[in-house]
């Protein structure tokens, strides 16, 4: 059949179309790329097209594209340590390529270097490894995260507790009697001992961040599950606050806010010796494996192997195990693995970190009974420079839902990266049985009661503090106090507590209870109130709230230099609300009417004058506006008391105060501004240095009751943030400053003196300096003004040195500190020099 010149025009139209086609599909081509072995995608891969010599792609991830001014007929896939790939590329075939890679077998090994002990060089420049390690540092990479404009990442997380070195004499303790059974979960260590899973917590966070145009980050728990724990997050909170995020190459490594030498740091060598040992494949790259060890043994470092990319000079794992003899309290031995992918010249992404601890409370031998804490953590899914919705950066209530993080066992075999051994499963078993068991919960209970201050009596009524129940002082003679609180569970919205004290000196019943609810737990919205009569040592803290329930320390002490007699009678009301706004920043505005007088006016006096008129009683109403932030600070819970975890998050406190004259009967109108900033710094391996600033001003003229008292310390214990050798009310101030600094050396000097290094014990160094003004009228309202003065001279200090880790084996909660007086030493009763004592549980 003839086809007219229509149909013609149709035809070739339609073939140049299908062409067309045909010669698209050929000049593009996409795919994915993965380890034959493992199934997991492959970077850094070379892709050459025909018979190019010069790759047209290196791929960043698994997933590639490429495309080419002319039609793909060949592709090639190479990469260094696996075997080189060539497909042969249709049209039909140019899309969803799956390309699987088999890594080579490493038949010859350019550079091995066996060292059999320790090497020895007359200088570093001679030591190869030295070579290696100053190009690490010449391309010192910073994490990826940094570079993009945005990037998410998935984070599976499993932190679990196993009692180690087990023994069948340790199984037949009376402790264990009626929860043997616990033992049929044991499981063979790799030393031959048995491990027994007592705790095993998992989680998986979704992370988000965006550099541009603003910085923001987010990581959201989306599940999580724990072993017999699930509602008491103040365990889980506890297990997971042992560890830091570290970064190899930062000179500093933070451990329980400690630091520890890095062997990846640019100061490396001062502490660690050396050794080029091999050239080995890890996961596909050619690496020199690099031996270091610590120069002494008494220092807070490692020992293990660096792996290091022969091309690129990348960190692609570490392993950093600590010394026999690390001096951290609680701990026998530090062990961590980690992991980096680098998909640029400047840049890594960490891929796995694993941190475990060998933790016992009596002793560092080894074989002792102790527990293995390990943490391993999973990074994948990252993504990056894709949109992300600005609302994903805000905080959502569900986020604090309790039940939100539930999912069934289906979805935890999918989100593993690796499935639980037989041991971890049982521990699931194992603690939901545990808990049925009497004498396991009196054994939980023993220990909530002592961690918490707090005897749970009954459902819903606590009894407590315990620690408070006796006291004593100038006025009241021997003092019983009893409270209690309502307690339901740690996410309580609401609380109300009271308690009761009597003097059997002055016969007099003292009281106070508070309530509060929590409205909300997203922004944390609350609303209080309180009442209190009783004995209260004012100047105790310059920065003090306005709580109305909790004990102070410096009114009752059972040892003391001198009678204090400069105590007060407070009858105190508050009213106040609370919201956080943004996470870890509070705004609160308390409402407080108080009348206070001397509790013992025959030898202290607390008299003023008030328009001629001589006046025992203060009679004062104010408003406070505080803002309190304490960023990077971690809780246990969402409820309206929360347990901080501890860590180096600082604590800003601004406050302004308002008070009001004739309101509720109040004697004056004044004004008072105060700040506060507490933070423990780390300094580098030197230790840490704990700073805490105060500051404010008081713009009228109000009587010694109101005014701001440099807080003392008379007693023999440790009172953080006082001042050791001064008296009650030696220095009040219209306008101060203060400064309290503390280092510790964590043990670094007296690891140089033979025989003391072998106690383990540690120096702290301190100086604390106080600075005011105090008007001639804020003297001369008082009857007795002229004997309060500021320290206005001179800059008041103090100075001294403590020693800390007292104890034996890995029970050291001992310090004991000596105090030097540095001026005003002409005054009458001062004491020059003095010594502290007291307990203190730190790492």
């Amino acid at each position: 059949m003839m086809l007219n010149n229509n149909s013609k025009k149709t035809y070739f139209l339609f073939f140049f179309l299908i062409l067309s086609c045909s010669a698209y599909g050929q000049n593009k081509a996409s795919g994915k790329i993965v380890d034959e072995k493992n199934g997991k995608e492959l970077n850094k891969v070379d892709i050459f097209i025909n018979d190019d010599k010069t790759p047209a792609l290196t791929t960043l991830s698994g997933s590639f594209t490429v495309q080419s001014d002319s039609i793909i007929r060949q592709l090639k896939f190479s990469r260094k340590s696996y075997t080189t790939e060539t497909l042969d590329i249709t049209p039909e075939t140019a899309e969803n390529i799956f390309v699987q890679l088999s890594q080579a077998k490493v038949s010859t090994i350019q550079e091995v270097v066996i060292q059999s002990g320790k090497p020895k060089y007359k200088n570093k420049k001679e030591n190869p490894a030295y070579a290696i390690m100053q190009k690490v540092w010449a391309q010192k990479r910073n994490n990826g995260l940094e570079k993009f404009d945005t990037y998410s990442y998935k984070e599976y997380e499993k932190t679990q507790f196993d009692l180690n070195n087990l023994d069948s004499t340790f199984m037949k303790k009376k402790i264990f009697n009626k929860l043997d059974f616990i033992f049929d979960y044991a499981d063979s260590t790799a030393s031959g001992r048995l491990g027994l899973p007592i705790f095993i917590n998992e989680a998986v966070y979704e992370n988000y961040g965006k550099n541009k145009p603003d910085k923001d980050k987010k990581r959201t728990m989306v599940a999580q599950k724990t072993s017999g724990f699930q509602d008491n997050q103040v365990i889980t909170v506890s297990a997971k606050n042992l560890y830091r995020e570290i970064n190899i190459y930062d000179n500093t490594l933070n451990y329980f806010d400690i630091g520890f030498q890095s062997p990846v740091g640019t100061d490396g060598f001062a502490t660690y010796d050396y050794s080029l040992v091999d050239t080995i494949s890890i996961r596909g790259e050619q690496a020199f494996q690099i031996r270091y060890q610590p120069k002494r043994k008494d220092v807070l470092a490692f020992q293990g192997n660096l792996y290091i990319d022969t091309d690129t000079y990348a960190v692609l794992g570490a392993t950093l195990k600590s010394t026999q003899k690390i001096n951290v309290n609680f701990v026998n031995s530090v062990y961590t693995q980690v992991e980096y992918d680098n998909p640029d010249e400047t840049t890594f992404l960490p891929k796995k970190l694993v941190t475990e601890f060998e933790m016992s409370p009596f002793s560092k031998k080894k074989g002792s009974k102790s527990i293995i804490a390990k943490r391993s953590v999973d990074y994948s899914n990252y993504e990056f420079n894709k949109p992300i919705d600005p609302q994903l950066f805000k905080r959502k209530e569900e986020e604090y839902d309790d039940k939100f993080t539930d999912k069934d066992e289906a979805y935890w075999t999918k989100a593993r990266p690796d499935t639980l051994s037989k041991a971890e499963q049982g521990v699931y078993s194992m603690l939901d049985q545990l808990q049925q068991t009497p004498k396991f919960n009196r054994i939980v209970k023993l220990v909530e009661t002592l961690g918490s201050r707090y005897y749970n009596a009954f459902k819903g009524v606590d009894i407590g503090p315990i620690f408070s129940i006796y006291g004593r002082n100038e006025v009241e003679g021997d003092r019983i106090r009893l409270g209690a609180r309502s307690y339901f569970g740690l996410n309580d919205p609401w609380r109300v507590q009271f308690y009761t004290a009597y003097g059997f000196k002055d016969q007099q019943v003292k009281y106070g209870v508070d309530a509060r609810f929590m409205f909300n737990r997203l922004n944390r919205f609350m609303i209080g109130a309180g009442t209190s009569r009783d004995i209260v040592q004012l100047g105790g803290a310059l920065t003090s709230g306005d709580g109305v329930t909790s004990p102070s320390s410096s009114t009752s002490t059972f040892f003391a230099r001198g009678e204090n007699i400069s105590l007060s009678s407070v009858n105190q009301t508050n009213v106040f609300a609370a919201i956080e706004p943004w996470k870890n920043i509070q705004f609160r505005v308390d409402g407080v009417m108080q009348s206070i007088k001397s509790a013992i006016p025959e030898k202290f006096n607390l008299m003023y004058y008030k328009d001629g008129r001589l006046r025992k009683t203060v009679n004062d109403s104010h408003v406070t506006i505080s803002v309190i932030a304490r960023p990077g600070a971690r809780f246990s819970q969402t409820g309206i008391d929360r347990y901080q975890a501890r860590n180096l998050a600082p604590t800003i406190v601004l406050r302004y105060t308002r008070g009001i004259e004739g309101l509720f009967n109040a004697d004056f109108n004044y004004d008072k501004l105060q700040f506060m900033f507490y933070k423990p710094f780390l300094i580098g391996t030197l230790g840490k240095t704990i700073v805490n600033f105060e500051a404010g001003k008081n713009f009228n003229t109000v009587p010694l009751a109101l005014q701001n008292i440099i807080p003392a310390n008379l007693s023999y214990g440790l009172v953080p943030n006082t001042f050791a050798q001064l008296n009650y009310y030696e220095f009040v101030a219209d306008t101060y400053t203060t400064l309290h600094l503390e280092h510790h050396f964590n043990g670094k000097i007296l690891s140089y003196i033979p025989l003391i290094k072998k106690l383990k014990f540690r120096e702290v160094a301190f100086i604390r300096g106080a600075y005011g003004t105090l008007s001639d009228a804020s003297k001369a309202i008082n009857v007795e003004g002229i004997k309060y003065s500021a320290p206005s001279d001179h800059i008041y200090y103090e100075y001294g040195f403590g020693i800390e880790n007292i104890g034996i084996g890995n029970l050291r909660l001992f310090r004991v500190d000596f105090n030097w007086r540095g001026n005003y030493l002409d005054r009458p009763d001062v004491s020059k020099f003095g010594i502290k004592a007291g307990m203190q549980v730190e790492f």
